[in-house]
């Protein structure tokens, strides 16, 4: 049965068939939270669809409408539309992620590049550029066993759960958090690999390639039009290399999810020397 055939039954009152077309027909589970998307056009029928969203999840204590995030920090533009409760922990691949849905990011959509970082990073010394509260440097830590990886994220709630998340996942020995921007704090020293999980990424380019070794490994991120999914992002990076006289091997291009109609959330992966 599909996510508006689901809902509908479970609604206070019968609905015009254009608020049937309109009902949602996905959603995501954190925890014990559902997040929603739901149209402006039926608005008046939040409260309903989130009293059904927890008949249809008895284990779920709040629903949540998504409406997106704004600004430089990624801060999510959340309004509860049943129950009360924000925060959660979240258990994804034996990981473990602390958060408050209405106070920072985390997509469930990202799932599969989170279940790939885990693969990747034995015995290296990793960079995270954007860490956020851990989203891929915790399956890292907790699966692949870095040598170690140095997470810095900007915005100081998330900061705070990446702490928190490091501890409940016990990886304090592998993960060393860092609060600021990547711009003026990142590490000297030189890393085997840097994850660029942020759409501003293609700003702080040169930063993450002057703190990667001749040989080490690039995870860059953007979001592209489809029809320049497999050369943007690449184009940008190369471009990036050659200013610091620096040659790229691409590795691949993967999209991550659709992140809007026409436009993806893309990851080029790539060697740089």
């Amino acid at each position: 049965m599909r996510g508006h055939q689901l809902l509908e039954p479970l609604l206070m009152r019968p609905l015009e068939e254009g608020e049937k077309q309109l009902l949602p027909r996905r959603w995501q589970i954190l925890g014990d939270l559902v997040l929603v998307n739901i149209p402006a056009e039926i608005e008046h029928l939040k409260h309903d669809i989130g009293e059904a969203l927890l008949v249809v999840y008895p284990r779920c204590k709040s629903v949540l409408w998504d409406k997106g995030v704004r600004g430089k920090l990624r801060k999510p533009d959340i309004e509860v539309i049943a129950g009360s409760k924000t925060n959660t922990i979240h258990k994804e691949n034996y990981c473990k992620f602390a958060l408050d849905a209405s106070r920072v990011m985390f997509s469930a959509g990202n799932f599969a590049e989170r279940a790939r970082m885990s693969e990747v990073g034995c015995s290296e010394k990793v960079l995270d550029m954007f860490s956020g509260i851990g989203q891929l440097c915790i399956p890292m830590a907790v699966h692949a066993h870095p040598q170690s990886i140095c997470a810095i994220e900007l915005n100081s709630v998330a900061y705070g759960y990446l702490k928190q998340n490091i501890t409940l996942n016990d990886i304090d020995d592998i993960v060393h958090p860092i609060l600021g921007n990547c711009a003026y704090v990142t590490p000297k020293e030189q890393f085997d690999r840097v994850i660029m999980g942020h759409f501003d990424a293609f700003d702080y380019l040169q930063t993450a390639l002057q703190a990667l070794v001749p040989g080490g490994v690039m995870h860059y991120h953007e979001i592209v039009p489809l029809e320049l999914m497999r050369e943007r992002p690449r184009a940008h990076v190369a471009q990036a290399a050659r200013a610091l006289n620096r040659s790229t091997e691409l590795l691949g291009v993967r999209k991550v999810k659709d992140y809007a109609p026409g436009i993806a959330h893309v990851v080029v992966d790539a060697t740089i020397n």
